[in-house]
């Protein structure tokens, strides 16, 4: 069986660096740059609730703000992943998401798209990363399609419950297919970079340490 809560605890041991080399090593997609760090402080990771906003109607049923049903569905380990990219400048996430989110201990959201009320995040401390801030409402201009269905963000496609990482540098999703091996391949690669920062401490030239060996790093055959 595997342990996803362990799964979790190593992928928040690494940044998003090391993910994204061990990604390149693998030949696999799944980095996006853009996302800002705009709440929160610190890395974040966990598994996707996702959420499509687009223009239009809602699905048939009881009406629910957007976003409700995920933080409903999610808890800790879990990062709310949103695709909002519809051009209609509208908040994807708003202040009273964001504190029924802390509430329920929810890692952080991902939103590829306009984010409201970020002071109110800022001052909950909740961590949200975005390519936009707004003050515009939803209301009258985007709608929830689905949550927990395959989604895009950058130019990555998301399926639920694939593995989030989110640091100053980027955002990273593994699907959970490929998810041992990646944190292999990241964990070989942040170790031998230590290794290397500690050369370069103890007094060993900067060119020597980041010679053939760091070039060629991505390279090289897993022992």
């Amino acid at each position: 069986m595997i342990d996803d809560a362990g799964l979790v605890e190593r992928l928040k041991s690494l940044d998003c660096c090391a993910l994204s080399d061990a990604l390149d090593k693998l030949e696999l997609q799944g980095a996006v740059t853009g996302l800002r760090q705009e709440s929160g402080a610190g890395r974040i990771a966990g598994r996707a609730v996702t959420v499509k906003l687009d223009t239009g109607y809602p699905p048939p049923g009881p009406p629910r703000h957007l976003g409700t049903t995920a933080i409903e569905m999610a808890g800790p380990d879990d990062v709310i992943v949103i695709e909002q990219r519809t051009g209609v400048e509208a908040g994807c996430w708003g202040g009273l998401l964001t504190l029924g989110a802390k509430v329920r201990g929810i890692a952080g959201v991902v939103a590829d798209g306009p984010v409201r009320d970020i002071d109110e995040a800022r001052s909950h401390g909740f961590p949200i990363f975005t390519n936009k801030t707004t003050c515009l409402t939803a209301r009258s201009r985007v709608v929830e399609k689905a949550t927990n269905e395959p989604i895009e963000i950058g130019n990555v496609k998301v399926s639920p419950g694939d593995y989030v990482a989110a640091d100053n540098s980027a955002v990273i999703f593994i699907g959970s297919e490929n998810i041992e091996h990646v944190l292999d391949t990241a964990e070989a690669i942040a170790a031998r970079e230590a290794a290397m920062a500690g050369a370069i401490e103890a007094g060993t030239p900067i060119s020597e340490v980041m010679g053939g060996n760091y070039e060629h790093m991505l390279d090289e055959k897993d022992g």
